[in-house]
This record gives C-alpha cells, sequence and structure tokens, in this order.
C-alpha cells in the first residue's frame, strides 16, 4: 500500500485526484498507475485501470491470475468491472468511497454471485494516509477556488 501512494502523491504532482494503485504477483509490482483523468481528459484514465494494463501488458496476458491490486481509494463500479475481468484474486484497498464505491459503499460487486469471478477484499488498509491525502486535497482546493472568487 506505501507503494500505491506513492503512486497517488504523484497523481496529487499533476495536480489530480490522489489516487495510487499497484498490481503485485510474487512480490513483485507488475503494475503500477495512478489517476490521470484531467491530464489526458480520458475518463476511463484510473489508477486501477492505468496499473492493470500496465500489468497485463507485463505479463502478456489479460488474466492476472494470483495476483493483488492495491489501490488507495475503494474502486468505481468500472474499475470493479476491470479487475472482475482481469480475473485479479485479492483487492487491497485503503478508504471507502462513499460517492462511488462499489466494494460496499454503494455496491459491492466482489461479492456478486451474478459473476463469474470473486475478488477476496481487504478494507482500511493504511486507512488514515490514504483518506488524510484526499481530505487534504480536497481542502486545498475548495480554498484555492474560494481565494480565486475573492480576486
Amino acid at each position: 500500500m506505501q507503494e500505491a501512494l506513492v503512486e497517488a502523491d504523484r497523481a496529487e504532482a499533476l495536480a489530480e485526484v490522489p489516487i495510487g494503485a499497484v498490481v503485485v504477483q510474487a512480490g513483485k509490482i507488475i503494475g503500477r498507475g495512478h489517476n490521470l483523468r484531467e491530464t489526458g481528459q480520458d475518463p476511463t484514465a484510473h489508477a486501477e485501470m492505468i496499473a492493470i494494463r500496465q500489468a497485463a501488458e507485463q505479463l502478456g496476458s489479460w488474466r492476472l491470475l494470483d495476483s493483488t491490486l492495491y489501490v488507495t481509494l475503494e474502486p468505481c463500479v468500472m474499475c470493479m468491472g476491470g479487475i472482475i475481468l482481469a480475473r485479479i484474486p485479492f483487492l487491497v484497498y485503503g478508504c471507502r468511497d462513499p460517492k462511488a464505491g462499489a466494494v460496499g459503499s454503494i455496491y459491492n460487486l466482489a461479492e456478486d454471485e451474478r459473476f463469474n469471478h470473486r475478488v477476496e477484499v481487504r478494507e482500511g488498509v493504511l486507512q488514515p494516509e490514504c483518506s488524510g491525502q484526499l481530505t487534504e486535497f480536497f481542502r486545498r482546493l475548495r480554498q484555492q477556488k474560494k481565494d480565486s472568487k475573492k480576486t
């Protein structure tokens, strides 16, 4: 999760929402990603999707069996779809997303028996660090908007 936080820092340095993800297999990082939605004006450029694409390219296979995805924020519906389709068996995330989370906050796609793949989930890993980074980012963003209205 520390490496996912490093990726979140990279997103924040680009003025992106600080979310980071890494895919690990056999103790080695095989995919990294951080939010690039604003940079690329791409609604699918979520940290998880970028890390999954990189891992699939690294392995030469879309099946990311025996891997774990670490992400700082609970995945959304799109990202959970990618996780399920990539057959990632383990997901570890830092903090919940009450507005878009698809692993328990709004939906729980990880446990939906209608899918042909289940994802084992562990939540709350480094939760204070993950949620603190997001909280501080949005606090600064609100302050910047407030300050810009004054001028």
